[in-house]
């Protein structure tokens, strides 16, 4: 009985968790970062200010576990979208992916991490905690965007060729901020994929 207790308590105590980062991410998109108060959250979440100061005692630590659900939210959504890449042609497969990539960096989970980007750069505390968050999505996004364009690094260029795609379609995702960029971007990222396929040296093969 005492186990059985103890653990509901703590399901209970991981799904707080969960609801409070969860209303820090939707905070972030709809709010922006000034909006984003501890208070806000805690209503957003349906938890109760004692319960949210339990769990975190300040702002940053809250945002700082909302940075690394992010991240990890992050990666399994991409990984995931991935997964539906399996049926697509050969020749149809860079393409697919730049999109996927373009389509994942337009995404409310962009639009929150760029909203601690900002922050940070004039926040130290929030600061230490965001670069390596970036770090850690980059390298992720970078080692899937390989695997899943078929890459052979070891070629001149492919390397180079990887990152410029991640930093257009970053670029992309930024113009989108402020206007629906969707017809420009996928005019773009049509052409660049066209580039891309003679940058791979031919078509990806999965």
């Amino acid at each position: 009985m005492v186990t059985e207790t103890r653990q509901r308590q703590a399901d209970r105590s991981r799904e707080t968790r969960r609801k409070l980062m969860v209303a820090t991410v939707e905070c972030l998109v709809e709010l922006g970062w000034s909006g984003t108060t501890t208070t806000v959250v805690a209503e957003r979440a349906g938890v109760s200010r004692g319960a949210q100061l339990h769990h975190f005692r300040t702002r940053g630590e809250l945002v700082a576990a909302a940075v690394e659900h992010l991240g990890a939210e992050s990666v399994q959504v991409l990984k995931e979208r991935a997964a539906g890449l399996d049926g697509v042609a050969p020749g149809e497969r860079i393409p697919a992916v730049v999109e996927l990539i373009a389509d994942f960096y337009a995404s409310d989970l962009f639009t929150a991490a760029l909203e601690l980007w900002v922050a940070s750069r004039t926040d130290p505390e929030l600061k230490t905690v965001v670069v390596p968050l970036e770090v850690r999505l980059g390298r992720e996004t970078h080692r899937l965007a390989v695997e899943l364009l078929g890459a052979d690094e070891t070629k001149p260029g492919v390397r180079e060729a990887v990152q410029i795609t991640l930093d257009l379609v970053r670029g992309l995702a930024l113009a989108n901020q402020l206007t629906d960029d969707r017809k420009r971007r996928a005019r773009i990222v049509r052409h660049w994929a066209t580039m891309l396929e003679g940058c791979l040296g031919g078509r990806a093969e999965k």
